[in-house]
């Protein structure tokens, strides 16, 4: 599929729906964070491993036909409504609710519909809670559940996580591949330059979100699916790093990610009510049709 125009970044402040300020948004440290924001990343940082990943993948891989359960996009609207974030110090509400912010605000802001669509689905990965428990931190039923493997900013597995670009890198050392030395150098487990295709970030609903589409044949471009992907990659796209690990063409990709990081963060709003009736009348039906256009209606496998 041929890639759409580049679009420039719109602003900050025409994006920001919230009546948080800017520099308020993301704000991690030890004295101020909430316990539970805490908790949280200390044990991603302490389970989050190369092998861990690697167990993930085969538990969740769409091999030769494999998936877990058929269910629509509505359905597994449903089973999120209840869903809350352990890893999101800016907000308590159900993800459904942060899912159709973001959307409405790349809507409003007249971009594509396929990115309109993204913002509608980036975050339904973490439906993994369904097949997960707190052992694989993927207990979603209640804010207090282990979560490390469901949400959370991301980085590489593989090489040595890098100080300067993760929150909490005083918990880097509790990390199990830090103390191996296949592990714990610049480049690790990869080449220079390998791209970013082959790289491993900590596993999360970015990852399993992404797989899904592609297993049911979406036709979501590739600019939406890294969307899917790597938003969660803060480390990447917003703090600079890897970029030893990436290919030329990287930085192109790098720029979509960060476009649509602007509405999955600036429009987080408590006060943004979107359900009811809205939703049922208003909205729903649009995004159905996006459902439909883009390969997503009807029953999916997950």
């Amino acid at each position: 599929m041929e890639a759409p125009a580049m679009m420039p970044p719109p602003s900050i402040k025409s994006i920001n729906a919230s009546i948080k300020k800017e520099e308020e948004f993301r704000t991690y440290s030890i004295t101020d964070t909430s316990e539970r924001v805490i908790q949280h990343y200390k044990d991603m940082r302490t389970n989050q491993t190369v092998k861990f990943y690697n167990r993930m993948e085969h538990k969740y891989s769409f091999e030769n036909g494999a998936y877990r359960r058929l269910m629509t996009i509505e359905e597994a609207f449903v089973e999120l409504e209840n869903y809350i974030d352990a890893s999101d110090p800016d907000m308590d509400l159900p993800n459904l609710l942060h899912l159709l912010q973001t959307a409405e605000g790349i809507r409003n802001a007249g971009h594509p519909d396929w990115l309109q669509l993204v913002g509608l689905l980036h975050d339904v990965g973490k439906i993994m809670f369904l097949w997960g428990d707190g052992a694989d931190g993927q207990d979603g039923y209640s804010p207090k559940g282990k979560q490390w493997a469901l949400g959370g900013d991301t980085w590489v597995v593989g090489c040595r996580i890098p100080n300067e670009a993760v929150v909490f890198p005083e918990f880097n050392p509790l990390n199990p591949d830090m103390s191996n030395s296949q592990y714990n150098t610049k480049y690790g487990m990869y080449e220079p330059n390998c791209g970013l295709d082959d790289l491993k970030f900590a596993w999360g609903h970015d990852e399993y979100m992404y797989r899904m589409l592609v297993a049911n044949d979406c036709s979501i471009p590739r600019e939406g699916l890294d969307m899917v992907r790597y938003h969660s990659a803060y480390p990447w796209h917003d703090k600079g790093a890897y970029r030893h690990l990436m290919k030329p063409d990287d930085y192109e990709r790098i720029k979509w990610v960060q476009l649509f990081n602007k509405f999955d963060l600036y429009t987080k709003d408590g006060n943004n009510e979107l359900r009811g009736e809205k939703m049922k009348e208003q909205l729903w039906p649009y995004y159905l049709g996006l459902l439909e256009k883009y390969g997503l209606g009807g029953k999916l496998k997950w």
